[in-house]
């Protein structure tokens, strides 16, 4: 009969009496120490890890929201379509819809002086830069697209880096070369080209693969270009800050129709996002791999402390203790031991996090200026604490139980 009941109180007091109290071997609290110092180490790796990975996605989507519409409409089969085949009007009704442009995108050659570059030319309506926000990445000149009947463009900075492009220097044209459509191959290969020279009025920078992709001239201009006349080859739609994604989604897929593909920001670079996913989650299960093997010294503690608590175990039976109280004290023991590091390290997580987005103590590099940002970007979750304090709990109650279950039965299963 167990005359002292499994009181919770009673278990976590003993339990916290064997941690903090001196033991007869003195390597037991050495190794309790190491254990409460692997875990909060581990702990606090994994924050700072997973912190550092939001921060690069952040930063990542926030370059490419730059650039990238809320949602874009293209079509399902072919390249391009008419205007009329999508009502702006009905677009613009829905509730969190605040910009509507056509687009016409062409691959190009660009010629300045006598560097050539292959690019993409971005047609868009005359008020795009302002409504994009496209003009607040202008790092040189304007963001002006069209004035009365003359055109510009804005050049990707990497384009202008490669080019030479001097807006100093107005006279200097950049020169667009587009496939002919209604040409025949001929002896000449300037022939099976339109070309139209465009003065441009400003340079751009998002990220490298739009900034060495992307020229932006006005619609007309691309339209005429090409040869197009009421052709698109996407509509971009904007979003009002509080817009319901969702719900603008679906209101654009029934009123596109099937034969139209809308994809929001997400979708757009699915791919890249999908990949700072992955690489996440196996970083998250490296390291935690990596703190399982640091919890073995927690098997290891508590081990060691049933063996020099024999006479304890004897005392506690002799009281009435059951073989379940015995058991739950020394699990509580491990899981004190886990708890003081998880926390612990989620303490130092937390204040390393804080010091490197306050302070920026650590930099991506020696030298200034060649990236967006000098020093790691760091994103603070509260998903991430939470996922990292249960995960650190299974781990610590699965060490925790180990060696309670195998070794203790030694000893419970004996008249002491």
């Amino acid at each position: 009969m167990e005359l002292i009941a499994p009181s919770v109180n009673l278990q976590f007091f003993i339990a916290k009496r064997y941690l903090l109290s001196k033991k007869s071997h003195n390597v037991i609290n050495i190794i309790s120490g190491i254990s409460v110092a692997g875990i909060t180490m581990g702990t606090m790796a994994l924050i700072v890890v997973l912190s550092v990975f939001n921060g690069f996605e952040s930063l990542v989507q926030g370059l490419y929201n730059a650039f990238d519409p809320d949602f874009k409409i293209t079509i399902g089969t072919g390249k391009t379509f008419n205007a009329t085949d999508l009502s702006k009007a009905e677009i613009l009704r829905i509730p969190g819809v605040v910009r509507y442009s056509e687009v016409v995108e062409e691959n190009a050659l660009l010629r300045y002086h006598s560097k050539q570059y292959l690019a993409t030319i971005k047609g868009v309506s005359a008020d795009y830069a302002s409504q994009s926000g496209i003009d607040t990445l202008v790092v040189e000149g304007h963001a002006v697209l069209q004035r009365d009947s003359f055109n510009y463009a804005i050049a990707g900075y990497g384009i202008a880096y490669f080019l030479g492009l001097d807006l100093a220097n107005p006279d200097e044209l950049l020169n667009i070369y587009v496939p002919d459509r209604d040409s025949r191959i001929g002896i000449s290969p300037e022939a099976s080209f339109a070309s139209e020279p465009v003065m441009v009025s400003g340079i751009f920078t998002v990220q490298q693969d739009f900034d060495s992709k992307y020229v932006i001239v006005p619609l007309r201009f691309a339209r005429q270009l090409i040869g197009y006349t009421n052709e698109l080859t996407s509509v971009e739609i904007g979003l009002g800050k509080g817009a319901d994604v969702t719900r603008v989604q679906e209101k654009l897929t029934t009123l596109a129709g099937s034969k139209f593909i809308i994809k929001n920001r997400f979708q757009q670079q699915e791919v890249l996002y999908k990949i700072m996913k992955s690489e996440k989650l196996a970083i998250f299960l490296i390291l935690s791999f990596i703190l399982l093997i640091a919890t073995f010294n927690v098997i290891g503690s508590l081990s060691m402390l049933i063996l020099d608590k024999k006479k304890d175990i004897a005392v506690l039976r002799s009281l009435g203790a059951g073989d379940r109280l015995i058991r739950r004290i020394f699990i509580t023991e491990g899981m004190l031991i886990t708890f003081s590091g998880a926390l612990s390290g989620l303490a130092l997580g937390f204040l390393v996090c804080w010091i490197q987005q306050r302070f920026g103590l650590i930099k991506l590099q020696t030298g200034a200026g060649s990236f967006v940002v000098d020093a790691y970007p760091v994103k603070l979750l509260i998903t991430d604490f939470l996922l990292v304090f249960v995960t650190v709990s299974t781990i610590g109650m699965a060490a925790a139980w180990f060696p309670v279950r195998r070794i203790s039965r030694r000893f419970l299963d004996q008249r002491l």
